[in-house]
């Protein structure tokens, strides 16, 4: 299992229209709308490296008011 941390950077005022088709996505766990450079950063969990590329391909580059993201592929979890 992959867990990743997406920052979003969206077309300055759709914001909530992209925060709204993110929460359609099962593969999303968490989504929170933020303040400063990026405005949207979400928590993946994929099972393999390929299920997070398609996940780029056929969701994220389809939602056209996405400007760009940053992917960090977390390496550990202490809770």
């Amino acid at each position: 299992m992959i867990e990743a941390f997406v920052l979003v950077v969206v077309k300055p005022g759709t914001e909530e229209k992209v925060y709204n088709a993110l929460t359609k996505e099962k593969k999303i766990k968490e989504i929170y709308r933020v303040y400063g450079e990026y405005d949207v950063i979400i928590r993946v969990e994929v099972e393999n490296i390929h299920e997070l590329d398609r996940f780029h391909d056929e969701t994220l580059r389809k939602i056209s008011n996405i400007e760009m993201t940053e992917t960090l592929i977390a390496s550990s979890y202490r809770g």
